[in-house]
């Protein structure tokens, strides 16, 4: 593998755009093989497929599979207190958001062979946390923060990120973080292996009671704009996704659809009108 130090440095200058989709033409009906990119695509099929039986299968090596392929994720930077006051901060690519009413997110955390991870420990004994969002100028901060430090040990001073006090929970927030939620527990959910009775996860849901975002992020329909995010997510291994270009697809409305629709099924290699199910 290549140093680091070989490899070009980031394009800080590059401002993020708006294109358009892979194949703006695409219609109704249409095979993905019927565009030169598609074919392509689909030639790949021919090396054939590689079917893993996750109950045989090396359980790490299922990890690896599942961490590659489930791409991009987004990443928490999870803040917690101990019940002693010893502070805590940790990512967590095993994150998203579950509901919206109630507002509300998940972490995965590993329950290690030895011991249970501080975090997991620190949101069941105190039930408060927060979750920072992590943008590209504080990256390298938030990723020294997975060092396997020992328990009891604040990973703060050496990310050099600036606490500041949350408003509902005792766990603060992280400053250098454009958008943080504070969460209260929800439920904590122990994941035990059907086969095996060990408990291998906890998945924490976490009640969002109030949400810290930056006035700059925020576009003119006051959500979050992506070019001014810079937000960061996760791959597989130690990589990490930067975010460069966006396209936008309209979500199609049937009754604007409906007719478009059937003359395109009616006209395609496939025959026929849509046909309709009553129940």
């Amino acid at each position: 593998m290549a140093s680091t130090d070989d490899l070009p440095p980031l394009n800080h200058s590059q401002e993020f755009q708006l294109t358009q989709s892979p194949n703006p033409q695409w219609h109704y009906g249409q095979k993905v093989a019927d565009t030169p990119e598609g074919r392509a695509w689909m030639e790949g099929e021919k090396a054939g497929w590689k079917v893993v039986d996750t109950a045989k299968e090396d359980p790490m090596k299922v990890y690896s599979l599942m961490n590659s392929g489930i791409v991009p994720r987004p990443i928490a930077f999870v803040s917690t207190v101990s019940e002693s006051g010893v502070e805590n901060i940790s990512p967590f690519s095993w994150f998203n958001m579950v509901t919206q009413n109630p507002p509300l997110v998940f972490i995965s955390c590993t329950n290690g062979p030895k011991r249970v991870k501080d975090t997991t420990s620190n949101i069941k004994s105190t039930k408060g946390f927060t979750v920072n969002l992590i943008s590209e100028p504080w990256v390298e901060a938030a990723n020294a923060c997975s060092i396997d430090a020992p328990s009891g040990v604040s990973e703060w001073p050496l990310s050099g990120l600036t606490k500041e006090p949350s408003i509902h929970v005792k766990a603060p927030r992280v400053k250098e973080s454009a958008f943080s939620m504070e969460c209260e527990l929800y439920q904590a959910i122990e994941i035990v292996h059907p086969d095996t009775g060990v408990n291998t996860n906890t998945m924490i849901l976490g009640l969002v009671k109030y949400i810290h975002v930056r006035k700059d992020i925020l576009n003119e329909r006051d959500t979050v704009d992506p070019a001014k995010f810079k937000v960061v997510g996760r791959l597989s291994g130690l990589a990490y996704a930067h975010i460069e270009s966006a396209y936008t697809l309209k979500r199609p409305v049937w009754a604007e659809e409906e007719k478009r629709i059937q003359a395109a099924l009616s006209g395609s290699s496939s025959g026929g009108k849509l046909k309709y199910c009553h129940h």
